[in-house]
């Protein structure tokens, strides 16, 4: 994997871009994040509850702080080739602003041959598959990247996201450390 590029001078990955049906028959588009999604991603965070941010980032993180200018160029304007974020769109929407409902992130190492991945789903959408969806996606990602592993990061009481994790073929990986479980999948 190259480095150093920023996604204003790589091609935005339209092989990345679909149409998907949720559980509940509604469509969504799955596709990788723009830098223009700034404005949704703060919507987004706005429908997450405290519950699941504190599953998604291991501690309470003020709404203010998690929809920062800042921090959100940071998260929307990224490297293609070094990560991956994808967003679910609800489609059909006529809003200026599109409705992201769930996120999907992929970020490599340093060394560019493993990945860590996260995925946040708004409260609202969640248990109609697309938190399986995005791990899909992101573990085909990291394949069409020739990583050797990706790996999650979760609290031990995020039962949903260990038993997606397992399902997908992740297994855990010993840490001395209790507060947290380490999931890997070779690819």
């Amino acid at each position: 994997m190259s480095g150093g590029q920023s996604s204003l001078t790589l091609p935005y990955p339209v092989q990345y871009v679909s149409t998907w049906r949720m559980k509940n028959g509604a469509e969504v588009l799955i596709r990788p994040i723009r830098p223009q999604d700034e404005p949704a991603m703060a919507r987004f965070h706005e429908r997450i509850s405290d519950r699941s941010t504190y599953l998604r980032y291991f501690h309470a993180e003020k709404l203010s702080t998690r929809v920062a200018h800042e921090r959100l160029v940071k998260r929307c304007v990224i490297d293609y080739e070094r990560e991956m974020a994808f967003v679910v769109e609800l489609a059909g929407a006529k809003a200026c602003i599109p409705q992201i409902i769930g996120v999907g992130r992929l970020v490599c190492s340093p060394g560019g041959r493993d990945a860590e991945i996260a995925i946040l789903v708004a409260d609202a959408f969640q248990n109609l598959g697309l938190g399986a969806e995005l791990m899909r996606r992101l573990i085909q990602f990291g394949r069409d990247r020739e990583l050797e592993r990706l790996t999650a990061v979760v609290l031990p009481e995020n039962t949903a996201m260990r038993a997606l994790a397992a399902k997908q073929g992740f297994t855990l990986v010993q840490s001395s450390d209790l507060s947290e479980i380490h999931l890997t999948l070779l690819l």
